[in-house]
């Protein structure tokens, strides 16, 4: 299938380039330069403009950082709007908020365009080895179109609802993973401050029902102070802020998620922003005046 991809950032890149690898012909934005001319050197055209990669291919995906670029992309002049047709189907698999999907899909479906919002869990480590978990909303049969060249990105592929159940989905997904990871940090501080290595703590607890897939992926960065993004907590901040933003629509309360997102909010005014989410960590630290130290 000729797919044109736009957004060639931490995570798209490398989903662009396991589209390669399973031999689908890509137009990308030329808007990230480097990220761009790797993927040429793969084999993949680039073009200027949404317009431009619209007009010639089957199926749009973009992967981008919040509501607004999505509207923008889709919807401003020389968006993927002015070069729809009515075969052209279109993926977001950004994750954004779920009321922003449904009004690009409606806005899109006036020019003929079908749309999906497909959002990600996994981070970068997922991105490169094509096994995120994909989260689709949208008609059921535009999924089944577009479900293999979905598998090439992912492990898992899970139609869930209608336009915007997605994202719903995704901003469920990360409270989980925002509260597992506070509670990891809880944990682990505690341990820290009570005089038991945090590292025989972990591997004491992994097999029991505190294990998971948080506890493997987080507690060795935390462990090792490495926090090099797979997620950055600005991103996390994001899709919580969202979470909320959803919740009060529907009066679905998240006290939880908000006291965790406080917590991101404080690490991002202190300069962690573009840390990874398990970063999260330093705020315990910082409270109880210890780090993690391994034994």
């Amino acid at each position: 299938m000729k797919i044109g991809f736009i957004g060639l950032g931490i995570m798209g890149k490398p989903m662009a380039t396991n589209l390669i690898k399973a031999g689908h012909a890509l137009v990308v934005s030329s808007h990230n330069e480097a990220a761009a001319a790797d993927l040429v050197e793969l084999g993949a055209s680039a073009a200027a403009t949404p317009r431009e990669i619209a007009e010639q291919v089957e199926l749009v995906i973009t992967m981008l950082p919040n509501s607004p670029q999505v509207r923008d992309v889709a919807l401003s002049p020389d968006g993927i709007v002015d070069g729809a047709r009515p075969d052209l189907i279109y993926v977001d698999m950004s994750s954004i908020a779920p009321a922003t999907a449904q009004e690009v899909a409606e806005a899109l479906s006036e020019h003929g365009v079908k749309m999906l919002d497909a959002p990600v869990s996994g981070g970068e480590p997922k991105a490169v080895d094509g096994t995120l978990s994909i989260m689709v909303g949208g008609d059921r049969e535009v999924f089944d179109q577009v479900r293999d060249v979905l598998g090439a990105m992912g492990s898992s592929v899970v139609h869930v609802g209608g336009i915007g159940a997605g994202n719903t989905t995704k901003l469920a997904n990360q409270v989980v993973v925002a509260l597992n990871i506070a509670a990891v940090s809880e944990a682990l501080v505690l341990a820290q401050k009570a005089g038991v290595a945090p590292d025989a703590v972990v591997e004491a607890i992994r097999g029991g029902l505190a294990g998971g897939a948080v506890l493997e992926a987080k507690a060795p960065m935390m462990l090792a102070h490495e926090f090099k993004p797979g997620f950055r907590i600005k991103l996390h901040i994001k899709d919580l802020a969202n979470a909320i933003d959803a919740s009060q629509e529907v009066e679905g309360p998240l006290p939880l998620t908000k006291t965790v997102l406080d917590m991101l909010n404080t690490l991002d005014a202190a300069g962690h922003g573009g840390d990874d989410h398990s970063g999260l960590v330093q705020y315990y630290e910082s409270l109880a005046g210890t780090r993690l130290e391994d034994s």
